[in-house]
């Protein structure tokens, strides 16, 4: 929490200024008890209004500048705490960013959306609170104790025995609820997470009729927030019944005392009346230090969560040379296991992508088609072996150049919020509408812009959802033809086409005057056939590597795939009956 404060840092003045004006407006209100001692045994006493009225008036003065400072404390708090937030909120979003996929694995979305989201605004909440009140109310509690001590030694004593006894409540209260709060934050983690789980699987919930199941599971994590909160609440509430409790017993045996010596003439009845008045000052500063404490416990445990996360290294660093030109990919002898996981998720693959080539990736689910493209602009490093693009290891490239030599269309067509123009700018900034037009014709998405009305400005909704799927992954396979890569991988991005838009799609790509050398993930036999080279993976294995009858010939696991997708041409040739 400590590294976190450094955001502060811009906002030194506000930080200095307000806990100063709050300062300021304690002292005046210390005053208060005081003045009014001299209304009662001064002005009462002596019936003289014009003293009284005076008096007043210095209680209205007090109260004015007490007013103004407390508003101008607020002011200089609320602008440090929301600058403060806006930054760490910034700096986190950045660094999670920086993070390649094997930390955003381990790390989970749900968590680092609780953690910019709610984390951040409880810190700023403990942020404010701490500049208005942390120097506030220890100045009030033993300023009214001083102040008392000045009045009456002998009953300024009750104050010097009650206020340690107040204090050993509060941070008992304190101690025994801190790791409540962090365990209450990892519960809403789990909460965040299953409501996010759900909304993005609505689809699948609702087809498998999984609806009472997951309101079930949700209710059954939600019940364990609401318990945890609920038991932390009722620690939490001790505090006020306690502490009134204890400074309403001090009043009683303060007001007894002050009988016993005002009556000696020890004591005027204008300052029992201020000792009163310091030790309600007293009891108000009190619940209010063991509220700003329970809410900077809270902001603590957030902050350490925030630091966490800023604290979690990526794993892969860039290098300094730059990536060459011409599109040739080289695997030798790669491998590679996923954080945690208990097998290599690919093992031993090895081949060569010349420059303009097309390259077909095809196996059954889970063998590791996705995993092998990952690899290629270095979304996750390898174990074993190297990756090569024209002859330099990738992990000796700069990931920003690499990346930006580089398109992908991934599994889930994602678009966002905007215009197709906006959306295809992601590929290319600076790209013109030619330039644009003619991503979206090779990608047979031209239709679509000419039939919505304001054509590349067309409105795109968040995810994309005023479009269909098919559409969805046409325009992302613009976005990245609009880049003009050297290396084009499509992972398994034309799922949701029709066979006829497929086979134009691969036509218009090999027919580009400087074709790319693309990547073909896909389970369709029809997607890679045409393919220069066509790797046939099984378990993490290439089982089989060459064209596309050459593997009909060899390649026992690619003539199950493909007989299993055109069986006409199985029972012509006898493989069925």
């Amino acid at each position: 929490m400590k590294k976190l404060l450094t955001y502060l840092r811009p906002y030194r003045k506000e930080c200095i200024l307000g806990p100063l004006f709050k300062l300021l407006e304690a002292l005046f209100e210390l005053f208060v008890p005081l003045v009014m001692t001299d209304i009662i045994d001064i002005g009462l006493a002596a019936g003289d209004r014009s003293y009284i009225w005076s008096r007043c008036g210095v209680l209205v003065l007090l109260a004015v500048v007490g007013l103004a400072s407390a508003i101008t404390a607020q002011l200089f708090a609320a602008r440090a705490s929301t600058g403060f937030s806006a930054i760490l909120r910034s700096r986190l979003f950045a660094h999670v960013q920086s993070l390649s996929y094997t930390e955003l694995d381990s790390l989970g979305a749900s968590t680092i959306i609780t953690r910019m989201t709610s984390d951040v605004n409880q810190v700023q909440n403990g942020v404010n609170m701490a500049l208005r009140l942390l120097l506030r109310s220890p100045f009030v509690v033993f300023g009214a104790m001083v102040m008392a001590f000045t009045i009456d030694v002998p009953a300024a004593l009750v104050f010097a025995g009650v206020i340690p006894v107040l204090l050993a409540v509060v941070f008992a209260i304190i101690l025994a609820t801190v790791p409540m709060h962090r365990q209450v934050q990892a519960g809403l983690d789990q909460v965040t997470s299953a409501t996010r789980e759900n909304l993005t699987g609505v689809r699948v919930l609702r087809a498998f009729r999984k609806e009472q199941e997951e309101i079930q599971e949700f209710s059954r994590r939600n019940e364990a927030l609401n318990r945890l909160q609920i038991r932390v609440g009722r620690i939490s509430n001790l505090l006020n019944p306690v502490t009134y409790v204890i400074l309403n017993l001090a009043v009683v045996i303060l007001l007894q005392k002050g009988a016993v010596r005002v009556e000696s003439g020890a004591l005027t009845q204008g300052q029992v009346v201020a000792l009163y008045n310091y030790m309600s000052q007293i009891l108000v500063e009190l619940i209010k230090m063991a509220n700003l404490i329970i809410t900077i416990t809270k902001a603590v445990a957030c902050g350490n969560r925030i630091q966490g996360v800023l604290q979690t290294e990526s794993s892969q660093h860039s290098g300094a040379h730059q990536p060459g030109r011409q599109g040739r990919v080289e695997f030798c002898q790669v491998s590679m296991a996923y954080h945690g996981a208990a097998a290599e998720a690919i093992s031993q693959v090895s081949f060569v992508a010349e420059p303009g080539q097309t390259i077909g990736i095809i196996g059954g689910t889970g063998s590791g088609k996705t995993t092998l493209a990952n690899l290629i602009p270095r979304f996750y490093d390898t174990t074993q072996g190297q990756v090569r693009i024209d002859g330099q290891d990738v992990k000796s490239l700069d990931i920003q150049a690499l990346r930006s030599s580089i398109a992908v269309v991934p599994q889930k067509a994602a678009l966002f919020r905007g215009t197709i123009r906006s959306n295809l700018q992601w590929g290319n900034p600076q790209a013109t509408e030619e330039e644009m037009t003619s991503a979206l014709a090779i990608a047979q998405a031209l239709d679509i812009v000419e039939n919505k009305a304001g054509g590349l400005d067309a409105a795109v909704e968040q995810g994309g959802a005023n479009f269909s799927g098919g559409q969805r992954q046409r325009l992302t396979i613009a976005r990245a033809l609009v880049r003009r890569p050297k290396i084009l991988i499509l992972d398994d991005s034309a799922s949701a086409l029709d066979y006829a838009t497929d086979a134009k799609l691969r036509m218009a790509i090999a027919g580009l005057p400087n074709p790319p050398t693309t990547f073909i993930v896909s389970q369709r036999a029809a997607s890679v056939r045409q393919a220069d080279l066509i790797l046939v993976l099984e378990d993490g294995h290439v089982v089989g590597q060459g064209k596309h009858q050459e593997l009909m010939e060899t390649c026992q696991v690619y003539r199950e795939i493909y007989y299993s997708q055109f069986p006409k041409e199985a029972a012509a040739n006898g493989k069925i009956r």
